[in-house]
């Protein structure tokens, strides 16, 4: 997912007041431009972070692994679909296999308004269903056998929500092209993909054999959805196409993805380190010349991407990029893209430093979501720094990969102004609430920041490889990704997870000399916080093991001077103002 941006640069409230309050205690004259840049803020307004504090009974069913739904393990979706963009309507069919792993209950399911869930069947025959809310508690009448598979057929139809400026509010993007051809699409991570189809709406269980799309469409459009073409039927009678895909490997829901329009397709085929990868891109016919020079970052992005986090996760589904009219979204194996074929974000330079035009923004972007998002998925939305964080690194590694280490770590620097320190980056957990939007800046730079700690550059790149190899098509925890990076490490990293996740303060570096000696401590941090930093100190660079208690740093002159390595996001203070 991306994050929705603007150019005005803005103190926070919370910001000014600790400034304020740590500019009366301590009088300090100066800050380094880290600290200035911990201090300021992009305004970022996305509807996918936008939610009420006030947490509901929906948010408790839509957000909880219920007994409802820990029952059974979701094997497999075969969802058909007529869509008739002249009423705005989607008809159709969710076969849903799924296994027995205890006790029958209810089966939960969620499809929201104004969607009508019309039946359930199993093997024929109708199911009772209960509603509450957009969850629907379905009563199974067949006993059903612990290690079993069983399937129900659900019916559904309606107008689905129509999405006003996707990707940050979900639904379905009714449009037109230039030549006024129906250009339709879905879009539904933040409000879920229940919002068009009745799945099993939750983060934490994908379907393991994947998902079967069956999408019907008027003659003269295309359908482009997950995983490979399989079979195109002509209804004739109908005047209408189905176009049938086939995803062999686990997906989350959000991701499915239905893309409507006059498509042209080329592609071709990439040597990866898994062999050889079907690339495909499907764009507006008009756009064809500007796609094929455009899309050549597809190829350098996967080569970058490869060579930091390992093998591309979906070989067997193939790559593709499809144009849609919206900005673009992480789509599994069918990344969806509308950067209007130009460089940067929109044309814009998110880090400032000039880098960020070196490359097509969504593209690299949403196919590093391939790895973080849909090969490793966060089991709660809480958790979703998982996925931005790590792929909004992967542009400053997509640029330390092709232009240098000391590029990559600028651009990751630069993005340090769109950061707000509001609130935490993890959320609520069992309730559909995600962390803050600063889960994708201050996510990046906790990582870059780490990386340093970590000081050794091959060791870093096998430790995010590992991830994709150790939780390889896995739903995961914070709490698995922080003791993977502790244990291959060597380090315990728990401290600054917690004061990066789970805090929004900037740590402070606090230090005095008097007497000839110099003493340092973590200030503006959690208790306990003890990062090691690499320091300048009267241009003598040296590693510093502070605490939040002071301790004694060895020096040759009562004059000091002290600068921070600027790929650590903390900032530096002389409390003594000398």
């Amino acid at each position: 997912m991306i994050i929705q941006g603007t150019d005005i640069i803005k103190l926070s409230f919370f910001n000014f007041i600790n400034f304020a309050l740590i500019m009366i205690k301590t009088f300090a004259k100066y800050f380094t431009v880290a600290a200035l840049l911990a201090l300021s803020s992009t305004a970022i307004s996305s509807d996918l972070f936008k939610q009420t504090d006030e947490i509901t009974h929906q948010d408790m069913l839509r957000g909880t692994n219920t007994e409802q739904r820990a029952w059974w393990d979701l094997k497999h979706y075969h969802l058909s679909v007529n869509v008739d963009p002249a009423t705005k309507s989607l008809r159709g069919t969710n076969v849903m296999t799924y296994q027995v792993l205890s006790d029958q209950k209810a089966l939960q399911i969620e499809l929201q308004a104004p969607m009508i869930l019309e039946k359930v069947e199993q093997e024929g025959k109708k199911l009772k269903v209960v509603q509450d809310g957009y969850s629907y508690f379905i009563e199974l009448e067949k006993p059903q056998t612990i290690g079993k598979e069983y399937q129900i057929t659900m019916y559904f139809s309606g107008q689905p929500k129509e999405a006003v400026n996707p990707p940050w509010d979900g639904g379905i993007a009714w449009k037109k092209d230039d030549n006024g051809i129906d250009f339709i699409a879905s879009a539904c991570q933040g409000v879920g993909a229940s919002i068009w189809w009745p799945n099993k709406d939750q983060a934490f269980d994908e379907p393991d054999n994947g998902v079967l799309l069956s999408i019907e469409v008027p003659m003269h459009l295309t359908n482009v959805s997950n995983g490979r073409l399989v079979k195109v039927e002509d209804n004739k009678e109908r005047k209408t196409k189905t176009f049938h895909w086939q995803v062999t490997n686990p997906i989350n829901n959000y991701g499915v993805n239905i893309n409507i329009g006059d498509y042209v397709h080329f592609g071709e085929q990439y040597q990866g380190e898994n062999g050889v990868l079907d690339m495909d891109y499907y764009v507006l016919r008009d756009n064809l010349a500007k796609a094929k020079k455009q899309f050549k970052d597809a190829p350098r992005t996967m080569e970058a991407l490869e060579h930091w986090f390992g093998p591309y996760p979906f070989y067997q589904d193939s790559f593709k990029l499809v144009e849609v009219p919206y900005l673009g979204m992480e789509h599994q194996s069918s990344v969806t893209y509308g950067n209007k074929y130009q460089n940067g974000y929109l044309g814009r330079d998110r880090s400032s430093t000039g880098w960020g035009l070196k490359f097509d923004f969504i593209i690299v972007h949403e196919s590093g979501h391939e790895w973080f998002a849909n090969n490793i998925t966060n089991k709660d939305v809480a958790d979703m720094w998982i996925h931005e964080g790590f792929t909004s690194y992967s542009e400053a590694l997509f640029v330390e990969y092709f232009y240098g280490k000391d590029a990559g770590a600028q651009y990751v620097r630069g993005t340090r102004l769109g950061i707000q320190n509001d609130s935490p980056l993890i959320g609520t957990y069992g309730v559909n609430r995600e962390g803050s939007s600063d889960m994708y800046n201050k996510g990046s730079n906790m990582l870059h920041t780490i990386r340093q700690v970590v000081d050794n550059d091959e060791k870093w790149r096998e430790i995010i490889r590992g991830l994709n190899k150790e939780f390889y098509h896995q739903t995961v925890t914070t709490k698995q990704v922080e003791d993977y990076m502790s244990k291959h490490s060597g380090k315990d990293l728990s401290k600054i997870f917690d004061q990066y996740l789970r805090d929004v303060r900037i740590p402070v570096l606090e230090y005095f000399v008097l007497d000839e000696v110099m003493k340092v401590r973590w200030g503006n941090s959690i208790k306990g916080f003890n990062m090691p930093i690499k320091a300048s100190i009267n241009g003598k660079t040296q590693w510093l093991t502070p605490t939040t208690k002071w301790s004694k740093v060895k020096i040759d002159q009562a004059d000091v001077k002290v600068t921070l390595d600027a790929d650590f996001y903390v900032s530096v203070m002389n409390i003594m103002g000398n």
